[in-house]
């Protein structure tokens, strides 16, 4: 099903908001943006599965000064919503506090939570070279 405006916008919004709060240190305005059951995959950057909010948040703070000095979110396309549930994929660049940069894609399921909708799993897949024809 072809997704509407408003939904289209209210899935950037809570993609756009996970990297305005893990910035500002907010991580208990996660509620807002993930399921209580979230699964986080960040297997492919080699910490495994993050399962649940409370989880999400304790790794947050065990990265402690080596969390990322800001994450931003580009290209971010609603690839479908069926009923009560959506996929976006998105890129990610994360700016480090060694001041590299490392480039990544977001790959999203999303529920309907009331009138909004909520992340209920993130797999990130780094970039880790160029494309080669």
């Amino acid at each position: 099903m072809t997704p509407t405006i408003e939904d289209r916008l209210a899935i950037t919004d809570v993609i756009s908001l996970h990297g305005h709060y893990a910035d500002t240190g907010e991580l208990d305005r996660m509620t807002e943006l993930f399921t209580e059951d979230v699964v986080y995959d960040v297997t492919a950057i080699g910490g495994g599965l993050i399962e649940g909010r409370a989880a999400l948040k304790q790794a947050a703070l065990d990265l402690g000064d080596r969390n990322p000095l800001a994450h931003h979110v580009t290209n971010v396309v609603v690839t479908g919503v069926d009923g009560d549930r959506a996929h976006a994929v998105s890129k990610a660049i994360a700016l480090l506090p060694d001041r590299g940069c490392v480039g990544a894609t977001y790959d999203d399921t999303l529920v309907r939570d009331g009138d909004g909708w909520l992340i209920r799993r993130r797999t990130i897949r780094p970039r880790r070279t160029p494309l080669t024809p």
